[in-house]
């Protein structure tokens, strides 16, 4: 835009002030966007050219000048006063977990890992495949998917005998990792619960060899020891099972 186009041929002059806690710089801008750009009348000649004032030189050295300008004593010392401030600590933000008890034991997961809790129902057994992790198939919502033993998985208990293999406990959990739909029956679920990860505890090395490897931390939760698994090492685990 031209400096000399200006609405009744006079030169428009934005006061814009820069307001610190005890003074304020005037800074003299000529804003012509506001009277015959995109924000006035739209006479300017240059539109036709720039399309936009945004993209108009003179806006832009119109925000050279502002940032440009001098700083005021009050403003500086006002900056100086926030910056050093002393800081406040804050709480590290809280994980969502679901936790699920398998036997005896309390188990934890992130929270997206789930889709839906379902009551138990029949499962459908695959052939050689009796005396490994994957325990058969269930439907879910009309979908056939892979229930897999988180139990034997994790060392929580002995492989199960031949006759027990279709024994379905008391809830599954349907899982969703990395596009990868994986159930796996559970005998309670609590629910979401929210702990900070500083609650967060090492495990510690009397729990098994396949339970340590797949658990990140412990905490207490209603005077019990909950193991957080770690849900990337898990489904690893649980997918190369699976093939």
């Amino acid at each position: 835009m031209n400096p000399g186009d200006t609405q009744n041929g006079g030169r428009l002059v934005a006061e814009l002030q820069f307001a610190g806690s005890g003074g304020e710089l005037p800074a003299q801008v000529h804003d012509c966007w506001n009277a015959i750009g995109v924000s006035g009348n739209g006479t300017c000649r240059e539109l036709q050219k720039y399309i936009h004032c945004r993209n108009c030189p003179v806006y832009s050295a119109a925000g050279i000048q502002l940032l440009d300008r001098l700083l005021t004593p009050e403003y500086r010392r006002e900056r100086t006063g926030h910056y050093a401030e002393a800081k406040t600590l804050t709480q590290p933000a809280k994980t969502s977990l679901v936790i699920f008890r398998i036997g005896a034991e309390w188990l934890a997961l992130p929270t997206p890992a789930f889709q839906e809790v379902a009551e138990r129902r029949f499962m459908h057994t695959l052939p050689h495949r009796r005396r490994s992790v994957v325990l058969g198939l269930v439907n879910i919502r009309g979908e056939l998917l892979i229930c897999a033993s988180l139990a034997r998985l994790l060392g929580l208990e002995q492989e199960t005998s031949r006759d027990n293999s279709r024994t379905i406990r008391d809830r599954l959990l349907v899982t969703n990792w990395d596009g990868h739909r994986v159930v796996f029956p559970v005998d309670e679920v609590h629910g979401v619960h929210r702990l900070h990860r500083d609650e967060m505890k090492e495990p510690p090395a009397t729990i098994s060899k396949s339970a340590l490897t797949h658990t990140q931390g412990i905490f207490t939760w209603r005077e019990r020891s909950v193991g957080f698994l770690n849900a990337d090492s898990l489904f690893s685990a649980l997918n190369r099972s699976l093939t």
